[in-house]
């Protein structure tokens, strides 16, 4: 069955019948909501490095991490999910020992450039747990489909990134008054091999380029970034969809308009600025670029589809993020919805780092379950209930997290 295209109706197939079992609160399951027991798939493929990854394509290689495999508070490299959309540089010893990271632009007052060791050693270096968020995390619920990889929710992280302040860099480089945006290149090939093109080339306004926690990294969790995720160097705007933390870094520039390069233009990372009805039409010109991602929460323990003993109490949890600002409350439900339970909720480690959620439930019967999870941020905006504000990238899914439990 396909949860795109199914729809619940009163005279269709009841939803015990469904799911094989009785559902104590059946009556509030929301219309056309395909039960989580039934949509749930997918096959885990291997990937140097990864452990349990889901690959969606592998050219180029993206994969995402099953929610019940993000449970660390700081998620480990090999669970990290994997977004490309070019080919990842063949590096040889030589390459990394000679690399360069370039800073230039119509706004930059002394362009120049820095080896990996004269960054290490003429700035501060810093460490911050920081979010990221592939943009079309959550796509595979729109409908009408979206084109691009089928996330579900595991295109979500938060390592612990080493690095020095993109404002330090820029500070000593020298901004002029004009500069408007900060623009990235990595050295990662085109997929049509053709070296004069460029895959991919975002960036994002200067007042988010010089907040403390916009890095430039070497190290994820202490050790060298993994080849996947940016190696030698990578910009790390926490916060944002992460196509904005550019990956083998060669050069930032600092322009005096919005920056022009590749997947900045067109639909790339971006929604219609006004609402629209599904499936509709948008202009390119009535698209606004994606900056903070939306509130949002996952479910990480235990993993969906857990049996567990009438009687006996359950604890579940997880994570919530909410872009730029901070997570204020996380709540969970037992009964599609109808009713919510507080959680304890822990303040981030820094700005822009995710923050964990905890509760113990207890079931009233024996019977199918589904434990949603919705967070509200510092400022009152809450996760909808249903996929929201459909657009024709299918990006923002920001729905209710769900699993499945079987009471026994």
């Amino acid at each position: 069955m396909n949860r795109r295209t199914f729809l619940y109706q009163a005279g269709g197939l009841s939803l015990g019948a469904l799911v094989g079992v009785s559902v104590p609160f059946a009556r509030f399951m929301p219309a056309g909501l395909l039960p989580v027991a039934v949509a749930q798939g997918g096959d885990q493929d291997a990937i140097s490095g990864k452990l349990g990854l889901v690959v969606l394509n592998n050219r180029p290689i993206n994969a995402e991490t099953p929610a019940h495999l993000l449970d660390d508070e700081i998620t480990p490299a090999a669970r990290m999910f994997v977004r490309n959309n070019g080919i990842p540089p063949l590096l040889t010893d030589e390459d990394v020992q000679n690399w360069r990271l370039k800073v230039s632009g119509e706004s930059c007052q002394r362009p120049q450039e820095f080896s990996l060791r004269e960054l290490k050693e003429m700035f501060p270096v810093y460490d911050y747990q920081l979010q990221l968020e592939c943009g079309g995390n959550g796509r595979s619920e729109f409908y009408p489909p979206a084109s691009g990889n089928q996330w579900t929710t595991g295109a979500i992280s938060c390592g612990e990134w080493t690095g020095v302040r993109l404002k330090d860099l820029l500070a000593h480089c020298g901004i002029e008054s004009s500069a408007v945006y900060v623009g990235y290149y990595g050295k990662d090939t085109h997929l049509s091999g053709d070296v004069a093109k460029t895959p991919i080339s975002r960036g994002v306004p200067i007042d988010k380029a010089l907040e403390d926690e916009t890095l430039i990294a070497w190290a994820l969790n202490g050790e060298d970034i993994p080849v996947l995720h940016g190696f030698p160097l990578r910009l790390v705007c926490g916060g944002w969809p992460a196509s904005a933390s550019g990956k083998w870094l060669s050069e930032i520039v600092v322009r005096d308009r919005v920056h022009d390069g590749p997947k900045m233009g067109g639909k790339s990372y971006r929604v219609p600025c006004e609402p629209v009805a599904a499936g509709e039409a948008v202009e390119d010109d009535q698209m606004c670029i994606i900056e903070s991602m939306p509130i949002k929460s996952l479910i990480t323990r235990p993993k969906t589809g857990l049996t567990h003993s009438l009687g006996g109490t359950l604890e579940v949890g997880g994570h919530a993020w909410a872009g730029d600002v901070s997570v204020r409350e996380v709540f969970v439900s037992l009964d599609f919805g109808k009713t919510w339970i507080n959680c304890e909720l822990k303040g981030p480690v820094n700005r822009l780092a995710w923050q964990h959620w905890k509760t113990d439930l207890k079931f009233s019967e024996r019977g199918y379950y589904e434990v949603w999870a919705r967070a509200i941020d510092k400022s009152g905006r809450s996760q909808p209930m249903v996929v929201p504000g459909w657009n024709p990238k299918g990006y923002l899914n920001n729905a209710a997290h769900r699993i499945a439990i079987l009471v026994t």
